[in-house]
């Protein structure tokens, strides 16, 4: 085994982690979060030939696959979203018509996988503090972006920040993007209505149906968009969540073509 000395370890980690960040500070499409619909998002954006950046606060992915149901190591998945499930190569087994139960982990390291092989990048232990704008015309443009350690140390220290054509809030029930808009940008018209009670059908219909632009280079999926529309919870079911990923890369697609 070779020898390697202590100065290289920190050198190359350092080097390395320069050029990437070098590499972040313009993207096509900033993803924040990532969670089921933020990682599907991410895959299908990437495979269009976009650069594709996804922010996630913790120190891993997967959002809320990994607890499963209630710490029980498997979710649900519906008809038709297992056509991503095979699109990801995820293993599943179908219970009863058109419903499908997943190994949670598969889900979520699969996921994640699907999306870096694609050409997604992933930063971990990085938060989205607050967005940048443009005012002629109005519109979000980018993000700031603080280490998560940051906050919870207590320390005041000023972001660095991210241009990009779009910006996902994928965050889940937090919203944490669509919230600070609502407070901070009132004139892009992002009120909350904040997220129902169960109701697990309608739930899942209407994350998809309402998936997609929330304002000029805002977008929203998964449970963020719950919490917008005021939308029922749906539990340990990730059919929607998948499918909501792949609508707002559809619609963040033609979005910026139309653009270009």
């Amino acid at each position: 085994m070779r020898e390697v000395r202590e100065d290289l370890i920190t050198k190359y980690i350092v080097l390395k982690s320069a050029e990437d960040w070098a590499k972040f500070t313009e993207v096509d499409v900033v993803i924040v979060g990532a969670g089921p619909s933020g990682m599907t998002a991410a895959k299908y954006l990437a495979e269009e030939g976009f650069k594709v950046l996804v922010i996630e606060r913790r120190l891993s992915v997967g959002g809320g696959i990994g607890g499963g149901g209630n710490l029980f190591h498997k979710v649900l998945v519906e008809s038709p979203a297992q056509e991503i499930l095979r699109e990801f190569n995820v293993r599943y087994d179908e219970v009863e018509e058109e419903l499908y139960v997943v190994d949670a982990a598969e889900l979520e390291v699969k996921l994640a996988a699907g999306a870096l092989d694609a050409g997604a990048r992933f930063l971990l232990g990085v938060m989205v503090e607050d967005v940048v704008i443009s005012e002629n015309p109005l519109r979000v443009c980018g993000v700031a972006l603080t280490w998560t350690a940051i906050p919870l140390s207590g320390l005041h220290v000023d972001p660095v920040f991210i241009r990009s054509k779009a910006v996902v809030d994928a965050t889940g029930h937090d919203a944490e993007v669509l919230t600070v808009v609502s407070k901070k940008v009132p004139e892009l018209g992002v009120s909350l209505k904040g997220e129902k009670s169960a109701e697990a059908s309608v739930g899942e219909r209407l994350i998809v149906e309402r998936t997609g632009r929330v304002a000029p280079g805002l977008y929203a999926a998964g449970m963020a968009v719950a919490k917008l529309y005021g939308i029922p919870r749906m539990g340990p079911i990730f059919g929607g969540m998948l499918l909501s990923g792949k609508k707002v890369a559809e619609v963040i697609a033609k979005d910026i073509r139309e653009v270009a």
